[in-house]
């Protein structure tokens, strides 16, 4: 295909997928309709979008892995795993808190909490996105760093929990609660204070180095 035609479909494609997103943001994925979606992005036909998707769930696979900052990060886990660990921490933290920049990202990841609750098939698919995937990087980084030496050696999975949790504790005091003290509290306060305190839990005691 030449140069023009691939850059045209691939624009195509991702005027679809953010029209896809508006829609599935504001309608959930099961009252979404190609007709909405085509009317978002734009294009002509609703049928124009079996030329670019095999299917809704196709659509929305996309949808989520290429317009959720923090999926990004998972396809690039080098990223992580050659930082150091307070910087690392803090990029995974910045990223996954990113979502709370955008409306439509907020929207998504509301339909993400009440879809996967009601479809089992829905909650695989996102796990497989994103959650999954992203468990295991934050656990392969930690276990590399305390092989290393530069953090305490404890369950590394347990911790990557422990991780993860405050931050989408403060995404649902944030925009599901709306508590007051958490709407004025911003994402790049949380995300460094929350490395800040999980460090000190995982820091190597001075015995520890002495003996290392």
């Amino acid at each position: 295909m030449p140069y023009r035609d691939e850059h045209e479909y691939e624009q195509r494609r991702q005027q679809i997928i953010d029209g896809a997103l508006e829609v599935f943001a504001h309608k959930g994925f099961e009252k979404a309709t190609n007709k909405d979606i085509a009317a978002a992005a734009e294009i002509g036909s609703p049928g124009l979008i079996y030329h670019y998707f095999k299917d809704k769930t196709d659509l929305f696979y996309e949808v989520v892995k290429q317009r959720v900052p923090i999926l990004q990060l998972f396809d690039q886990p080098d990223k992580l795993t050659k930082l150091p660990p307070r910087e690392a921490l803090t990029l995974f933290a910045r990223t996954f808190l990113q979502t709370l920049e955008h409306r439509s990202h907020i929207a998504m990841t509301k339909l993400f909490l009440s879809e996967v609750f009601r479809r089992p098939a829905m909650a695989q698919m996102v796990n497989e996105i994103g959650p999954g995937r992203g468990f295991a990087l934050l656990t392969q980084a930690l276990n590399q760093w305390m092989d290393a030496g530069l953090l305490r050696r404890m369950d590394a999975s347990a911790a990557t929990r422990c991780f993860i949790g405050p931050l989408i504790a403060y995404f649902i005091a944030r925009e599901l609660f709306t508590q007051p003290d958490a709407q004025t509290l911003s994402a790049e306060t949380m995300a460094t204070t929350h490395v800040d305190i999980f460090l000190q839990g995982l820091q190597v005691a001075q015995d520890d180095t002495r003996a290392a």
